[in-house]
């Protein structure tokens, strides 16, 4: 894959286009449907306004965070699975209070165009949780019509995040889960979904969010969903999210995974992770940082 030769701090602060990377038999591609603005200091209460000062790369022209939302294609032969189906077409604007800033979604359906699949190509979607910039356009009816886009879709969610799906109906979410519920399939902790690609559930974003392995070849890929929002937590794995249902969990398995990403042949998916969302974990003088693949 490649990206333009742009300084990295560009990247950090514009949303993703298209990106594909081959593990042995399997591609997998990023399909952007949108973005999402947040606040530094409300998204990681735990920092200070002079963290920012001192890597103002992190952020847009708007003094904000830029995070991607979409989802990951993974192609084996004529097989597809996706895992998050972004936010869907729609806009929010900014909280007035709180951690996020305007949110606005709907090219997935034209991002998988571009790519060379149809939605009813895809035999399963898979949620790392059930977050709304997670869950769109699993619920959300394909344009012009009243059927959903993913027609020959399963959707695969690990067992303890569909146990609560009540406290998020109860949170303001009803109808995404009304429109999910008839499709649902819970998976098992370890278990495989789609050749390649297994889901672990990872605890701390919500009580059970999920992280997929994808493995082919000699390397595997790490989609670890919101167990990270921005390459500067892999410097900073104590920072927890405002989102995080615990933090304190949240922080641990943090810890646990940036180590993991920084081994060999191992290659790291962050959903929301800017123009970077593609890369390495690597060690210098200064701790581990977030290295994207080409760089």
């Amino acid at each position: 894959m490649a990206y333009p030769a742009v300084e990295q701090g560009e990247r950090l602060n514009r949303p993703a286009g298209i990106r594909s990377v081959r593990l042995g038999d399997i591609r997998v591609s990023y399909v952007p449907d949108g973005a999402v603005q947040l606040k530094p200091r409300a998204m990681f209460p735990d920092t200070t306004s002079e963290v920012w000062a001192a890597r103002p790369e992190f952020l847009g022209e708007c003094g904000n965070l830029v995070a991607s939302i979409g989802g990951l294609l993974v192609e084996n032969g004529d097989r597809a699975l996706l895992i998050d189906a972004g936010f869907g077409p729609q806009s929010w604007p900014p909280e007035a209070d709180g951690p996020r800033g305007a949110i606005h979604g709907g090219a997935v359906l034209d991002s998988l165009a571009k790519i060379g699949r149809r939605p009813e190509e895809i035999e399963a979607v898979a949620f790392t949780h059930l977050h709304p910039d997670h869950v769109g356009w699993a619920w959300h009816p394909a344009p012009g019509g009243d059927q959903l886009a993913f027609t020959h879709a399963h959707y695969l969610v690990s067992e303890p995040e569909w146990a609560q799906h009540n406290l998020l109906e109860a949170q303001g979410m009803a109808k995404e889960i009304a429109g999910l519920a008839p499709r649902v399939r819970t998976v098992a902790d370890g278990q495989e979904i789609f050749p390649g690609v297994r889901m672990r559930i990872t605890a701390g974003h919500t009580s059970g969010h999920a992280e997929y392995v994808i493995a082919s070849g000699k390397q595997r890929l790490i989609a670890f969903g919101d167990a990270m929002h921005s390459p500067i937590q892999v410097e900073h794995p104590a920072w927890s999210s405002a989102f995080d249902h615990d933090p304190i969990r949240s922080a641990t398995h943090r810890r646990r995974l940036v180590a993991e990403l920084g081994e060999p042949d191992t290659i790291g998916f962050g959903n929301h992770f800017a123009d970077v969302v593609f890369g390495h974990v690597r060690r210098d003088g200064d701790g581990p940082a977030w290295r994207p693949l080409d760089a």
